[in-house]
């Protein structure tokens, strides 16, 4: 019989494992960062959930409001939601897009922590209540880089 930190430890790889697979077949556009996002399981963003599906991740194209994200649909044809972010560091760029997800337990999904476009060391740190960031930080982090 398996114990539970085996058991524990078979879910979290089988968890990554899935988000490999399953974030971004990414289409990118440099000016506004805009990429193409597929995940297999709802993923909580500041203030609500997102059901699996295709997004699309877009800055504004004013530079000075890169502080804000807008999440579409995935024919952009529908606004999902607006967010705030704060500038989140990283020692080396990777050139794909890259995720920070904590990972929540089976009651609750996976968040989004921070969003780092291809090839860039400045990414966003997604701006969640107090209450929710002390959980989070509580929480394991994880990193998916996804092809573009």
């Amino acid at each position: 019989m398996k114990g539970p930190a085996t058991v524990k430890k078979f879910v979290t790889i089988a968890l990554l494992l899935a988000f490999l697979i399953a974030l971004p077949a990414a289409r990118a556009d440099e000016a506004n960062q805009a990429i193409k996002v597929t995940f297999d399981r709802p993923i909580q963003i500041p203030g609500r959930a997102l059901p699996a599906g295709t997004y699309w991740f877009v800055l504004p194209d004013d530079i000075n409001e890169h502080h804000v994200v807008s999440i579409f649909n995935a024919d952009r044809t529908m606004l999902i939601a607006t967010l705030l972010t704060i500038d989140a560091e990283r020692r080396q760029p990777t050139s794909d897009t890259a995720f920070t997800f904590t990972e929540r337990g089976c009651s609750q999904q996976q968040a989004i922590v921070t969003w780092f476009y291809p090839g860039r060391t400045t990414g966003h740190e997604f701006l969640y209540s107090t209450q929710v960031r002390s959980e989070l930080a509580k929480d394991k982090q994880f990193t998916i880089v996804a092809g573009k």
